[in-house]
């Protein structure tokens, strides 16, 4: 019988880190500090008073994918996807990205990675019409090995936005019936990439060699799992622009479990989730676990990976039409994916079964 391969098994144990985020409690006690000592919780996050707006400020990382970069030799990207977490986090409050700073944590800052570095993080700043006025890049080499001596990083990006009161998305007037529409995602994004490690590339245990080319596809493997996370910044805001949006999302870690945390802004309420159109690189992850003597259940891919949609937003089912037509307009490819029950749980209907996430 194959063993059953998770997210924690491959070194990310959602318990574990659960547990580990009831100590953030510990911060509120410095909520009512500073200047205008006001900080509103969100479903994702939370804003602070700054005068006469709110700001969010997000600070985020892209985890292992780091890695992926190295086993490449290439580096030109991995600054795309630091900045799409940072400011694909900072819109689910309403807020506008103003600017963006770094971090690479490098076991020898070389002239040419710094510059391979800076390309990605100047791209995804001009997908987000986001300045980055300052950064940092640190000697550690005590700290950061790396899969090649020299070419060990790690990969840090904040962004700060703002947001008027009356534009703050609380995600506290969703109700039954409200439609949950997603916006295509290019691939694995961020996320779940201790996971893809552990079973697509022989350096972690997995099955291909990093320039493989799997049977169906046209371009080597580790090309489609560092395909750079998209930004929805523009598209998002030119939405909430024509649209009451009730809830905004970030489909990353957890994927859609993560749904919960709108359950505790409004009470009662769950969701149904029918809609998903995962890329074929997240068929090539789950059919290759057996082939090195595991299984990922459907439900663990639907815990892990965002399952073909990055980023989602909550509207009233009666402006669901025309939300999927401004983002379409705008460039993004937008579904219905699923809706807002009453039920108090999160269910997907995935390849004719009927999984119950939480």
């Amino acid at each position: 019988m194959s063993k059953k391969l998770t997210y924690s098994e491959a070194g990310v144990d959602r318990k574990t880190r659960a547990k580990s985020k009831e100590a953030l409690s510990m911060l509120k006690k410095t909520y009512t500090l500073g200047k205008f000592g006001k900080v509103v919780q969100l479903p994702y996050g939370n804003i602070f008073l700054a005068g006469d707006r709110y700001l969010d400020l997000v600070i985020e990382g892209v985890g292992t994918k780091v890695l992926l970069a190295q086993l490449a030799d290439k580096y030109d990207t991995i600054g795309v996807d630091g900045v799409a977490m940072a400011v694909n986090d900072v819109i689910r409050s309403g807020a506008t990205p103003l600017a963006l700073v770094d971090n690479f944590h490098a076991h020898v800052s070389d002239p040419d990675l710094v510059r391979e570095w800076l390309k990605g993080i100047v791209k995804g700043a001009e997908e987000s019409d986001c300045p980055v006025p300052g950064g940092e890049i640190g000697d550690v080499a005590a700290i950061i090995k790396g899969l090649t001596v020299g070419k060990g990083f790690d990969l840090i990006v904040a962004s700060v936005g703002d947001v008027l009161e009356e534009d703050i998305i609380t995600g506290t007037t969703i109700k039954e019936g409200d439609v949950v529409v997603g916006m295509r995602s290019s691939g694995v994004h961020s996320n779940g990439i201790s996971l893809v490690r552990k079973v697509l590339f022989k350096t972690w245990g997995g099955k291909y060699e990093p320039f493989d080319v799997p049977d169906g596809f046209d371009r080597e493997v580790v090309f489609e799992a560092l395909e750079p996370t998209k930004i929805y910044v523009k598209s998002f805001l030119n939405t909430t622009k024509q649209v009451n949006v009730k809830g905004a999302i970030h489909i990353t870690g957890d994927a859609y479990v993560k749904f919960d945390r709108f359950m505790k802004h409004s009470t009662g309420i769950g969701f149904e989730f029918t809609n998903f159109k995962p890329q074929p690189i997240f068929e090539l992850i789950q059919r290759t676990a057996p082939e090195i003597g595991g299984e990922i259940t459907d439900e663990e891919m639907l815990k892990t990976f965002n399952m073909g949609w990055g980023f989602a937003v909550l509207v009233d089912k009666n402006d669901a039409d025309e939300a999927i037509s401004v983002l379409e307009k705008s460039g993004v490819e937008a579904e219905r994916i699923g809706k807002v029950t009453g039920s108090g749980k999160i269910v997907a209907h995935y390849k004719d079964k009927k999984l119950e996430l939480r």
